[in-house]
């Protein structure tokens, strides 16, 4: 049963007259009677009486047509549904983000919100391992992490701005002012770092690996939020991606004299895969905002 067979009925149903209905629904009459009669023959049931000067359903009819009706406007409600996510007035977006991408993610949200505040937005903090597993299962739509040093089968990162690694700290710390720090002057300083498995973390462990170095590591933690409300109170010094700690107050931010303290943000998605509405605006944001992003990690230190 075809659903213009449906559209065909109601109108000629409502109207009683084969030319008036086929001029609104923009056909001939020919092809309205014609469309009628297929429709007749695939029930097997007359549904108009058709004499010379009327039009009138017959008993068939009469019992199908508030099916039809409810029918089609169950079609257009859902046409309508389809529009609105395709104009973003409604819909669902899940991100995945890992820990020390999450205060970057903040302003492309606040952003979203703004223009589609009809989209429902689930945001989701994990390891970057679990998000592309996640990712991989289709549970979220995309992951804003720093790029993955290895992914899975099917997924693929893209680049969207550079940052690196520095030394963050109070603004009262007595290495606030300075200009650059080698890793053997951090030595000399109590550290907070975040916990094994972040990615800010990670690229640490693999600046100084082989490297001899004794670093006074007093606290490892998860929540970055907590993390830095620490270093901000306290003479403790961390190591995070320069983007991370973007508009934090009270927190100094000292590049590092090392080479492989380079990071990139990137977006991960499924490769050849439907990519939602929602979706495609949200990177098309975060994208735009890389110019900010790019302006922000060549100025040095905060």
């Amino acid at each position: 049963m075809e659903l213009r067979h449906l559209r065909y009925f109601a109108r000629l149903a409502e109207l009683r007259n084969f030319s008036e209905a086929a001029r609104t629904l923009c056909i001939s009459q020919s092809t309205l009677s014609s469309q009628i009669r297929q429709f007749e023959n695939e029930i097997n049931a007359p549904l108009f009486v058709r004499d010379t000067h009327s039009v009138r359903l017959t008993d068939f009819g009469e019992a199908l047509l508030p099916s039809v009706q409810r029918t089609l406007a169950e079609s257009e409600a859902c046409l309508n549904r389809i529009r609105d996510v395709e104009d973003l007035r409604q819909g669902t977006l899940s991100i995945g983000s890992t820990y020390t991408f999450s205060p970057f993610l903040r302003a492309t949200v606040q952003e979203y919100m703004r223009q589609y505040p009809g989209v429902r937005i689930n945001i989701v903090c994990r390891s970057v391992e679990e998000l592309m597993e996640m990712l991989s299962r289709g549970e979220i739509d995309l992951v804003l992490s720093f790029k993955p040093t290895c992914l899975p089968e099917g997924l693929q990162a893209r680049i969207t701005f550079d940052t690196r690694l520095v030394a963050v700290m109070s603004h009262t710390h007595p290495l606030a002012k300075a200009q650059s720090l080698r890793l053997s002057e951090l030595e000399r300083h109590a550290l907070a770092l975040p916990a094994p498995g972040l990615q800010a973390r990670s690229t640490f462990d693999n600046m100084v690996r082989d490297l001899d170095y004794r670093f006074d590591v007093r606290l490892e933690i998860n929540d970055l939020g907590v993390l830095l409300s620490m270093v901000r109170s306290s003479r403790l010094i961390t190591l995070l991606a320069q983007a991370a700690v973007k508009g934090e107050q009270g927190l100094a931010v000292v590049p590092l004299d090392q080479e492989n303290c380079h990071m990139q943000g990137a977006f991960t998605i499924r490769e050849d895969s439907y990519m939602k509405c929602a979706a495609r605006a949200f990177l098309r944001i975060l994208c735009e905002s890389n110019v900010m992003m790019e302006a922000y990690t060549t100025q040095g230190p905060m």
